[in-house]
């Protein structure tokens, strides 16, 4: 936590005591999610769909949830935060059970097919549970030495790695991959020695090393029977020791080798998002001028979602995209602010947590729209269309809030 104090970021506004509500984040929030309304009825516009309105209607819902979460203690959470992780568990369980999680895409199962529930993602909320599960330990551990923590860092295995491989099973491997930033920036600042992080980037750069392999090896063995990238996803997966999908090795394939891939198939979603982004030049084509999306070459599926920035950037330009990052750049730094006001290390762990979670989906998103990272599912939040994704965002801003309203009753 000195980390964060040190940072001294809530001396910029010279708060008071007196102060109980922080408006910065909020009206930011609400600047981008009018964005993310606008563009996604723009989006859709040539195929006269109206999720836009299925936007808004998600979005009052995220205030309210936004409000009530702002509105409690955020030390609740800290006595309720092993019930909310086994609930966590349950719900990622239900999703793998065949006519209770439903198939989408590529034959993923990430969606409850219950009655009223047919729109919730587990991972979204297993995403904090972990957060919730991650904060309590460390709150009531002291770090030291790797050897000194080693107890407390066991149980933190446990506790992300176990939701990790249930989302990797569905599989999601984006939103498993966004969890462990989160964990890593809780524990740097939770004074765990530096040589449990240099251990870490050495694990890190093997696994990374391992996967190249395999993709390389899965070009090989398509390449030598002849197969189609496209066509004949699934006949490597039963030669390979990792747990990928073939149409996963198919992505960084087409980010690494694009010539490899048919342009038509896996790699045509980055390749047209580089010329919507590149052809909106300074001031953009106008809204709902757009024509990436508007002619199907931004494919309706992921037009409104994950590449939603692809479509503001053609239509309102680099100002346009700069604001959006701008918006986001002042959210991100706000939460570190409110870490850094926090009087307990569980406010402060919260806060931090929320913001690299934030800031992770930023930074992929937006970089996997130019060509700058493998395309994942990862979502712009408050913009991207999405039910589960808008409350979750909206929780989790509701707990920063919280962090910030109670930083003085103590």
């Amino acid at each position: 936590m000195n980390f964060l104090r040190r940072l001294d970021l809530g001396s910029f506004f010279k708060l008071t005591t007196r102060e109980r509500f922080d408006w910065i984040t909020p009206v930011c929030v609400l600047c981008l999610s009018l964005f993310g309304v606008f563009f996604i009825y723009s989006a859709q516009l040539a195929r006269d769909e109206a999720d836009w309105i299925k936007q808004l209607v998600w979005l009052g819902l995220g205030l309210v949830v936004y409000v009530t979460t702002s509105l409690l203690d955020y030390r609740l959470w800290l006595k309720y935060a092993h019930f909310v992780y086994l609930a966590a568990l349950a719900f990622l369980l239900l999703v793998l059970i065949p006519g209770i999680g439903t198939t989408h895409g590529m034959g993923a199962r990430r969606w409850l097919g219950l009655p009223g529930l047919s729109a919730f993602q587990p991972s979204e909320f297993a995403k904090i549970a972990v957060m919730f599960a991650v904060a309590s330990i460390l709150t009531g551990s002291r770090l030291g030495t790797v050897k000194d923590s080693l107890q407390v860092l066991v149980k933190l295995a446990l506790a992300v790695g176990i939701p990790m491989l249930l989302i990797i099973a569905e599989p999601d491997l984006g939103s498993a991959l966004v969890i462990a930033p989160v964990v890593f920036a809780m524990l740097f600042v939770s004074n765990l020695s530096m040589r449990f992080f240099a251990g870490a980037l050495g694990v890190f750069a093997l696994l990374v090393g391992v996967v190249a392999l395999d993709v390389w090896r899965y070009g090989n063995f398509m390449d030598e029977n002849h197969l189609n990238y496209t066509k004949d996803r699934g006949a490597y997966e039963k030669q390979s020791w990792l747990p990928l999908k073939d149409y996963q090795r198919n992505r960084v394939l087409a980010f690494a080798m694009p010539d490899k891939i048919d342009p038509m198939g896996i790699g045509w979603n980055s390749r047209q998002s580089l010329i919507s982004v590149g052809s909106g030049g300074l001031t953009g084509k106008g809204w709902t001028e757009g024509t990436q999306a508007k002619l199907g070459y931004l494919p309706p599926a992921v037009a409104h979602n994950d590449f939603i920035f692809s479509v503001i950037a053609e239509e309102k330009g680099f100002l346009g995209s700069i604001t959006v990052i701008g918006l986001f750049g002042v959210v991100l730094w706000n939460g570190l602010r409110i870490a850094g006001l926090a009087r307990d290390r569980f406010g402060a762990l919260l806060a931090l947590g929320v913001t690299v979670l934030f800031t992770v989906h930023v930074f992929v998103n937006i970089a996997m729209t130019i060509g700058l990272v493998p395309v994942k599912g990862i979502p712009l939040p408050f913009i991207s269309y999405g039910g589960t994704f808008v409350l979750s965002c909206c929780l989790l801003q509701g707990l920063v809030q919280s962090v910030y309203r109670f930083r003085r009753d103590f």
